[in-house]
């Protein structure tokens, strides 16, 4: 056990401080569109690694490398890295006319009464078998703002509808960076965690999916949306959703979606065979950033390890939080307080993911447990925040097509991440998790 030393965690504070502080300044002081996403979040960890290189006199410098070595080359750390980039590749194969024909299918059997619940059930489909909620509601707001120019719907009804959707599938895809993220830090399978989340997510999802029935039968209708879609598109991400859930390697589950993916992307004439290869390097290219600050963040959290910050949240944590259930609450405190700070759920959960880790064997909870109450915190946070980057993505799409929605129009259409966290505070409440069933495993 390391001697508590709360001055340890003085890197962690300096990054919050410093993205957080010019985030607010460029977003909201000098009017920047994006602005927390103008930071460079890999300089912002860069200066906090050398805050902790210069705390603990009592290791040398080449000695702090050392222990930075020693945490980047954890297992859980490389698979990680290896798992966003083969899911990069799969995203940059199958492109963006997939979720087109998902949602324009659905929109075809379905009478227009239902067109808002379609773009939930669509944009969780979507999520789910893509693994970004950025991604989705990319592909899916311009089809949402066409349901409400054609059909009398509400535009912010719709854009809600997309990104509760959206952060259904960022909670639940075995190729989300977040359950990556969340999985490989805590040592579980994902099928594990699959499987304990859920149970929590489905509830609020089908709670989500009947309000808005409820709401949808008091608009009066004036249209619907026709296009044309292909649905020999969509069988890559069945195949990665049916492996996954069955429990294949996520590699083998990742290679067959790229193979097949590319096949039919090639036998339809979607694109060459030059432009595919050139798509997968993007796809995989559009996670080098996250990669790099999962190893930053690993090596920065080996030194406030070794000197005694862990040890000291730990304590303050004891002081607050009581038994299993308030150390579940802690742990989502701590990765809500890191999104909120840092409008990222994944590095959010990177950067809670060996703090958490202490707290479950002091709590005596399950890793699928740990890291399934993560990311389930991470998403209620993160699809709420009218600075994250899946709100100002959704307000971005509608405007490119002529339509000024404002995130605090938005927030109020939100209803998943709502019931998504009551459905959480329940699952605690009512399984706290056995310790003696867990010492037994």
């Amino acid at each position: 056990m390391k001697k508590s030393n709360p001055i340890a965690l003085l890197p962690i504070a300096v990054f919050l401080v410093l993205y957080l502080g010019l985030g607010i300044l460029f977003e909201y002081g000098m009017n920047i569109h994006m602005g927390f996403y103008k930071i460079p979040i890999i300089i912002a960890f860069l200066v906090a690694i050398l805050v902790a290189c210069i705390q603990n006199r009592e290791l040398s410098f080449d000695e702090k490398l050392t222990v930075m070595g020693q945490g980047v080359g954890d297992k859980n750390i490389i698979t990680m890295l290896l798992i966003f980039l083969v899911a990069g590749a799969f995203v940059g194969v199958v492109g963006r006319s997939s979720a087109e024909s998902v949602a324009y299918f659905m929109l075809s059997l379905i009478p227009a009464r239902f067109a808002v619940a379609v773009l939930f059930i669509v944009a969780c489909f979507v999520s789910t078998a893509m693994g970004t909620s950025v991604g989705t509601i990319t592909l899916i707001t311009p089809i949402a703002v066409a349901v409400a120019n054609a059909s009398g719907f509400q535009m912010p009804l719709c854009i809600g509808a997309v990104m509760g959707g959206a952060m259904f599938g960022d909670n639940l895809s075995f190729i989300s960076d977040t359950t990556i993220a969340a999985c490989n830090g805590q040592g579980c399978a994902m099928k594990d965690k699959f499987k304990e989340n859920f149970w929590i997510a489905f509830p609020a999802a089908l709670a989500t999916l009947g309000l808005i029935l409820v709401l949808s039968f008091r608009v009066e209708l004036s249209g619907a949306v026709e296009q044309q879609y292909n649905l020999v598109q969509i069988i890559p991400y069945v195949l990665v959703l049916i492996g996954g859930i069955i429990g294949i390697n996520v590699f083998i589950v990742l290679l067959v979606g790229i193979i097949s993916g590319a096949f039919i992307m090639l036998l339809t004439g979607q694109t060459a065979a030059t432009d595919m290869l050139f798509s997968m390097g993007v796809g995989a290219s559009g996670m080098f950033e996250t990669c790099m600050v999962a190893v930053l963040v690993a090596a920065m959290c080996a030194l406030i390890r070794e000197h005694g910050g862990f040890e000291a949240l730990l304590t303050a944590t004891h002081k607050v939080f009581k038994g299993k259930r308030g150390g579940q609450l802690g742990m989502g405190l701590l990765v809500g307080a890191m999104d909120i700070a840092t409008a990222n759920n994944t590095v959010a959960i990177v950067m809670s993911n060996p703090i958490a880790k202490e707290m479950s064997e002091e709590y005596g909870i399950s890793p699928k447990k740990t890291a399934s109450l993560l990311d389930t915190f991470s998403c209620v946070f993160q699809g709420v925040i009218p600075y994250g980057a899946q709100m100002l993505v959704a307000i971005s799409a509608a405007a490119e097509l002529g339509h000024q929605v404002s995130a605090f129009e938005i927030i109020p259409n939100l209803f998943y991440p709502g019931f998504l966290l009551i459905s959480l505070l329940i699952f605690i409440a009512l399984k706290p998790n056995n310790k003696k069933k867990l010492d037994a495993k």
